[in-house]
């Protein structure tokens, strides 16, 4: 059984849970959208190719994205450290949770831009569309439903990271799994923040889900 004093603490989780999640997916995002456009703009048949910097780019995404969650979470201690003067606790995490999920989101926001239409930029080009000006009026609009799904995932992803976290301490509802789920054996514990992890997973991705259809063109 479950007391009280313990749901309360779980509570408390939940919340400290959404708040590492989403200020870690608008930082990622702050970071992985531009990078991912970049990538995008540089590439051999890019708006504006850049065989180099996009070789160092793809190089710096791929690096940090082949590094485990829980291993780059060590590393970046003392980076966490200078920032916010502490490695435990929500705000401490919040920066290798940051540093983990821009590279996925860079890679999303590629991906979803790449699904444009060619003859959509060579229309904005023939018209004399500055490279900026295509990528924020033709790009980004045109990719509005994809980039929608991406955010889902990416939101998931790093809502995933943070119950990682709770090993080292990093408080939401990963700390009360590790602490009284796996460390004093109460399975109620864990089971309780499985089925919350899961049910605020399925709610993140219902709700990109549904803007995704609600911006898509070929749906109205």
């Amino acid at each position: 059984m479950i007391g009280s004093e313990l749901w309360g603490l779980i509570g408390v989780s939940v919340l400290e849970t959404l708040y590492m999640t989403l200020l870690s997916t608008f930082f990622a995002y702050l970071i992985g959208l531009p990078l991912g456009l970049a990538l995008v703009a540089t590439a051999p048949r890019g708006i504006r190719p850049a065989k180099w910097l996009n070789r160092c780019l793809g190089f710096l995404v791929n690096v940090l994205r082949s590094v485990p969650f829980l291993i780059l979470l060590v590393l970046v201690m003392p980076i966490t450290r200078a920032i916010v003067g502490t490695t435990i606790g929500t705000n401490a995490t919040v920066v290798p949770l940051v540093l983990a999920a821009a590279p996925f989101v860079a890679r999303m926001v590629e991906s979803s831009i790449q699904e444009v239409g060619s003859g959509v930029i060579e229309a904005a080009q023939s018209m004399g569309a500055s490279p900026m000006q295509i990528i924020c009026k033709v790009l980004i609009p045109e990719a509005k439903p994809s980039l929608m799904v991406g955010s889902a995932i990416a939101v998931t992803t790093i809502l995933g990271y943070s119950a990682m976290a709770g090993f080292v301490g990093g408080g939401g509802l990963g700390t009360i799994a590790i602490n009284y789920g796996y460390h004093r054996g109460e399975t109620p514990p864990m089971l309780v923040t499985v089925v919350i992890l899961v049910l605020l997973v399925q709610f993140f991705q219902e709700c990109g889900m549904g803007l995704a259809k609600k911006l898509d063109k070929r749906n109205r």
